[in-house]
């Protein structure tokens, strides 16, 4: 069934546009605070939140800890001003809340490097009174989580295995010593030279250099010593985490996941891979110990007591841990624990080697053992979730045809119970320590991420497969307000353009929805050039929702008309349309894609079908290199990150599993498919003039994709330019780049479609 109309309500949009407001900009774009996730305090009064700040000139990016007492929200649903930055003078990411509310944790590199901090918090005035570091470990730390029971902070930290602590005393103070010796040694030496025994030896955007991620442990209690200033990361003192049976000093932290594996596994964002269960005594983490790291997606859970360790070798903690996921050989993980106890909840896939299999919640007894598929028959992607306190409900966001929509389910009558409540595009959920209310940020393709709040309760839309069931039209879903207006001045005086959804017969008979935006100050009677957008992935998606690398308003804001299709592989509209893709690469994509740009063009007499490019990043990217091989229909490419030569892009990738997953094996046991949709094999056909972008960080596809592609067109002819990322990876992300990104792609585009 096609989506409710009021999937398409967004909120910043607007009929008609004043005559004060001025097309969007990349100088407005980098003017907006980036807020992250909601932290609500336990007394339920305040929110903390991050918010980046960009400085353009300064080319750098700043997180500050800012706060919102939530009965900022006043009558009719409209927020008052009243979010503030808390700690002005000091960078801050990741604010946690100490369970009695008096204090709070946060990431900081303010003295250089990244260390765990603690701010103490005046509740009656929202206003710190104190701050002061708690880590000094040479490896740095991060991703901090405040226990339970508020005795223990746990955090992460990159390491070398080697230096894994041995029996004794002061084995962590020998085993902190052991890693800053080893650290200093690599920054110091003259020589850069890394020697590899195995795969995986480099990810996303940096070697690995012999480094793991361990979860460690360290007391915060005041029986510690630590409650008001020391550091942590010394070499003396013998090393006992807080617990019921065993007070000791938190001179060091205690590594609570030795061993040569990543514990937790590498993340791209998202909830986190690690949880303390309700009473601070143990964690639960996920980790991939399968021998080819690079060829796996077998991430497991893992459970170890928090006092282990503490005077026993790695062998030994070891020997406490638990895999508690043994019997799935694919993915599991962002374990939480119920307020109860009783149960942890997780994400989970079952078909192995496949990184966009379907994500399943799952629930684990922690008592008997037993596992339960919480969304059996659903079909869509699980993304972040929270329970309520009660341990009866769990709330999820899951997308939904170009949204992400927040859904609850009881535990005991999962499938039944099964309901979407919210609409739009939501993410990171939280619920008030009362149950009643849920906070969640959203995005929409006008305005970037805030906070907003909704009833946890409400009859909402059945939705037992993800969609809202057929003959359910009349359902209504919860009314959300906002927590948060922190970009509402600046985005006051910009001119956006509400998105537009329309939808054709594409590949295989089946529906595919595509997505248009039109240019500020839109005149129906004109003709406009079209930048035709290629999401990546492959198993991405266009939607309404905002984007600073690949910003659909920013591109439309100089007289396009932008058009996006959700082609076959896109997420959002069943795991079946996702699938399509597998060993499909140009077969149904191209053909959704030049169906769709037909159907726009007939459909809209306001695009000028001789006047468009196409742009794509990553799959996107390798789409617009097929392009170049199959279609003259475009005045102009721009290609960023793409893949050229599908054999030897599986040579220099490091997630091996997602080629061999995608073309049914190696080019050495299943060549013909990798050739079969190579782009390189079609290069006699190209014509169409070609921008090529690539970074020299990029791991996921190499530099040398875009090399080679660049090295044909030029040999070839074909007008082309590169523009080359001497420090980016797979993104462009330092603020100067980006602006360069978008005035040579923008500049390009004009250059072949304004003539």
């Amino acid at each position: 069934m096609r989506r409710l109309a009021f999937f398409f309500v967004l909120l910043f949009a607007l009929p008609a546009f004043s005559q004060t407001k001025h097309p969007f900009t990349f100088e407005d774009m980098m003017k907006l605070k980036r807020v992250g996730e909601p932290v609500p305090s336990p007394d339920g009064k305040w929110v903390l939140f991050s918010a980046v700040d960009v400085d353009l000139a300064a080319n750098k990016k700043t997180p500050h800890i800012w706060i919102v007492p939530l009965n900022s929200v006043g009558t009719g649903g409209s927020p008052v001003q009243a979010e503030r930055v808390l700690i002005p003078d000091q960078d801050g990411d990741r604010p946690r809340w100490a369970p009695d509310g008096k204090r709070f944790a946060f990431i900081s590199n303010k003295e250089g490097g990244s260390q765990v901090w603690i701010a103490d918090f005046e509740g009656a005035a929202g206003s710190v009174s104190a701050v002061h570091k708690l880590t000094s470990i040479a490896t740095e730390a991060g991703g901090e989580l405040w226990s339970p029971d508020g005795k223990n902070i746990l955090f992460t930290s990159d390491v070398y295995p080697e230096c894994d602590a041995a029996p004794g005393d002061n084995a962590m103070g020998q085993e902190a010593s052991c890693n800053a010796k080893r650290l200093n040694e690599a920054n110091t030496s003259k020589v850069k030279a890394l020697i590899f025994d195995r795969l995986l030896y480099r990810h996303w955007n940096a070697y690995e250099e012999g480094k793991r991620t361990h979860l460690f442990v360290v007391c915060v209690a005041s029986t510690c010593g630590c409650g008001s200033g020391g550091g942590i990361g010394s070499n003396s003192g013998p090393v006992k985490p807080q617990s019921s049976s065993s007070p000791a000093s938190c001179s060091i932290a205690l590594d609570l996941t030795p061993g040569d594996y990543d514990s937790p596994v590498f993340s791209l964002g998202g909830q986190d891979g690690y949880a303390f269960s309700p009473d601070g005594q143990e964690i639960c983490y996920t980790s991939n110990h399968d021998k080819v790291e690079a060829t796996s997606t077998n991430n497991d859970l893992w459970i170890v007591p928090v006092n282990a360790g503490t005077g026993d070798s790695p062998a030994q903690v070891l020997a406490k841990t638990k895999n508690i996921t043994t019997d799935n050989p694919a993915s599991d993980s962002t374990p939480l624990y119920s307020p109860d106890g009783k149960y942890i909840a997780y994400r989970a896939q079952q078909r192995p080697g496949y990184e966009s299999d379907r994500f399943r919640l799952m629930l684990y007894d922690r008592k008997t053992g037993e596992k339960k598929d919480l969304t059996e028959g659903f079909d869509h992607w699980v993304g972040t979730f929270v329970w309520t306190p009660d341990s009866r409900t769990i709330a999820f966001s899951a997308e939904h045809e170009g949204h992400a929509l927040i859904y609850t389910l009881d535990i005991e009558r999962a499938r039944s119970s099964r309901r979407a409540l919210v609409s739009g595009f939501n993410d990171d959920l939280a619920v008030m320590p009362s149950g009643k209310m849920l906070l969640f940020t959203r995005m929409s393709i006008a305005a970037p991420t805030e906070i907003y709040a909704s009833d946890a309760a409400g009859a909402g839309c059945p939705a037992m497969s993800g969609n809202v069931d057929a003959g359910k039209e009349s359902c209504s879903l919860n009314r959300d307000r906002a927590v948060t207006q922190i970009n509402d001045s600046l985005l006051s005086q910009v001119a956006m353009t509400k998105i537009e959804s329309f939808s054709f017969t594409g590949a295989h008979g089946d529906e595919v929805e595509g997505f248009l935006i039109k240019p500020p100050n839109f005149d129906a009677s004109k003709k406009y050039p079209v930048k035709f957008l290629i999401h990546g992935g492959p198993q991405g998606a266009w939607g309404d929702d905002w984007s600073y690398r690949w910003n659909p308003e920013l591109f439309a804001a100089n007289g396009y008309v932008v058009i996006m299709i959700n082609f076959h592989g896109s997420t959002g509209y069943g795991q079946k349309f996702i699938d399509a893709i597998n060993g499909d690469w140009g077969g149904a994509p191209f053909e959704d894609l030049m169906k769709g740009l037909d159907y726009a063009e007939k459909t809209y007499p306001f695009i000028d079908k001789n006047r468009e490019c196409a742009l794509g990043a990553s799959y996107g990217g390798y789409m617009a290199n097929w392009i170049l091989g199959h279609t003259d229909r475009f005045k102009c490419i721009v290609s960023h990150d793409g893949d050229f030569n599908n054999e030897s892009a599986w040579g220099t990738t490091e997630e091996l599993w997602f080629n061999e997953w995608e073309f049914h094996g190696t080019p050495y046991t299943n060549r013909e498919l990798y050739r079969k949709w190579s782009p390189h094999l079609f290069a006699t056909n190209f014509k169409t003039p070609t921008l090529v972008i690539h970074g020299q960080l990029d791991y996921r596809l190499d530099v040398s994709e875009g090399f080679q592609l660049f090295t044909t067109l030029q040999r070839l002819g074909v007008p082309s330019k590169m523009l080359y990322f001497p420090d980016e990876g797979h993104w462009v992300l330092k603020p100067q780049n980006s602006q360069l990104w978008y005035k040579t792609v923008n500049d390009w585009v004009d250059q072949w479609t304004k003539k």
